[in-house]
């Protein structure tokens, strides 16, 4: 309803009652009437019924996305194979009714967040020609009883409308965060979340009741571990796709998608970016060269250059820089702090920082950055320890020059424990092949503090043999407060620790 009728009728009626009332007619019922209309319009639009702005979202949800091809989806090259291998079954459904096929009816995309798993679902609609329908878990979630599952059902029927409207053969139904909807189901009291779930499951179970429209239901998520038996079944869900962080050759073709619209210097290595955002997912690889778009536009450059890049990835990794003034005293200590762990890791794996710095970013008072190594995919018990001391040497570092430790040791100890962890899972340590549900915390506390204590006392010993190193370092960082990786290495080389 417009809002000037609105306002139209809100002036008229009372001066209609007021009229009657004059001329003698009986108000009451007609007050007694319009009270009830009233009462009913409020629920209905509580109930999320048929108001002004819902009539607009169906609207604008009912607008076609923009066609995304796989081609334009940088990396997770397994994946959308995988993908496009289970869409060939909707494409070509006369030669599977030959063999006897049953169409798949859901496709279930998990991984951690940022990895593509809507862009993917977007270019299988395109791949196959379909009409898209997108939804998200938490729409389904109201209050009142029954509407999730109404709007499950109003979701496959307009499915099928726009499909026979638009005169296609295949829809697809996208529904991100499934597991909202479709977590596990439990014993006594009956919630409105079961109801949207067993909806979903009665829409899945009669998909294939008619040929055409043929649908798929194509969900994400990123807790695959919460979702209940019932929707992972074959005949639900059919296919699992796993779509996980790229790799660097999948970050190299990410960073090249979004580098066609900005100006890139000549010189700007992608390769070298792509090195060193590991671990990075295709969202924050799409943040990175947005940051260094903005840095070379603060500097009011007319291209961006190889440094806007690695600061984006150091912003995206660790945080913008920070106004955080530290006293003399305090910026020492996290020099000292910030050099252990760069004498280890040079130790451990030589050639692999990158630089160290004292610039507060994030949380952190400084960082170590480090070259991009091999990605590894295992890890053997030689390396997790590597890593270990790795993270201790911070710690470490001021035991030996301050006799004491900080709460700046915090996260570097979390990662020490975790990696500790994966040691005790995978039978790397004295505990041999083991469950930890059947071993007492006990046992486990006594295991962590000896592989602990023995890699602290080993890193510290290491730190010491080179304490020529962060005398000349140390110096450098409190001085410029940053220190590159050749700049580092030569100190090693000075004090003829490593060879040159």
């Amino acid at each position: 309803m417009p809002k000037w009728t609105k306002e139209i009728v809100i002036g008229f009626v009372p001066v209609l009652l007021i009229f009657l009332a004059y001329v003698g007619v009986n108000i009451l019922p007609v007050v007694i009437a319009l009270i009830m209309l009233g009462a009913l319009y409020a629920v209905t639009v509580m109930r999320g019924g048929i108001t002004v702005g819902a009539a607009q979202e169906r609207k604008r949800k009912k607008a076609p996305p923009a066609k995304l091809t796989f081609e334009e989806i940088g990396g997770q090259d397994s994946a959308k194979q995988e993908l496009r291998e289970a869409l060939d079954f909707m494409i070509r459904h006369e030669e599977i009714k030959k063999f006897g096929i049953r169409p798949l009816k859901g496709i279930l995309l998990t991984g951690p967040p940022g990895t593509g798993k809507t862009l993917m679902a977007k270019a299988a609609a395109s791949y196959t020609n379909a009409v898209f329908v997108a939804a998200s878990g938490s729409e389904f979630v109201e209050m009142y009883v029954g509407v999730g599952a109404s709007r499950i059902r109003d979701l496959f029927k307009d499915a099928r409308t726009r499909a026979l409207k638009e005169n296609k053969e295949n829809a697809v139904i996208f529904i991100d965060e499934i597991d909202v909807i479709g977590g596990k189901r439990e014993g006594g009291q009956q919630r409105e979340y079961d109801q949207t779930l067993n909806q979903l499951l009665t829409e899945m179970d009669g998909i294939y009741t008619s040929d055409a429209p043929r649908i798929l239901l194509i969900a994400a998520t990123n807790r695959k571990e919460m979702l209940d038996s019932a929707l992972l079944r074959p005949g639900r869900f059919d296919r699992h796709i796993q779509v996980d962080l790229p790799d660097k050759k999948g970050r190299m073709h990410i960073l090249n998608i979004h580098a066609k619209n900005k100006p890139l210097h000549p010189d700007v290595n992608m390769t070298k970016v792509a090195e060193e955002s590991y671990g990075f997912s295709g969202a924050q690889l799409e943040s990175v060269m947005n940051e260094a778009a903005i840095y070379a536009m603060r500097e009011n450059l007319s291209q961006i250059e190889q440094r806007h890049l690695s600061m984006a990835v150091d912003k995206v990794m660790l945080g913008e820089k920070t106004d955080r003034e530290s006293t003399q005293e305090e910026k020492r200590r996290v020099a000292v702090h910030e050099l252990g762990h760069a004498v280890l890791a040079e130790i451990v794996a030589p050639g692999s920082v990158n630089q160290v710095a004292l610039s507060p970013r994030g949380k952190a008072l400084g960082y170590v950055r480090h070259n991009p190594q091999e990605e590894k995919y295992l890890y053997t018990k030689a390396y997790l320890e590597g890593q270990i001391m790795i993270a201790l040497a911070g710690a470490a570092a001021e035991e030996i020059y301050y006799g004491g430790r900080s709460t700046g040791s915090s996260n570097d100890f979390e990662q020490a424990l975790n990696m500790v962890q994966t040691m005790m899972k995978s039978g790397l340590t004295s505990l041999g092949i083991m469950s930890m549900d059947m071993v007492t915390t006990e046992v486990l506390m006594k295991e962590n503090q000896m592989i602990l204590d023995d890699l602290a006392a080993r890193t510290k010993k290491l730190l010491e043999e080179h304490a020529a190193v962060f005398e000349h370092s140390l110096d450098i960082l409190l001085k410029e407060e940053r220190l590159s990786g050749d700049e580092f290495r030569c100190q090693f080389r000075d004090s003829t620790l490593l060879p040159a």
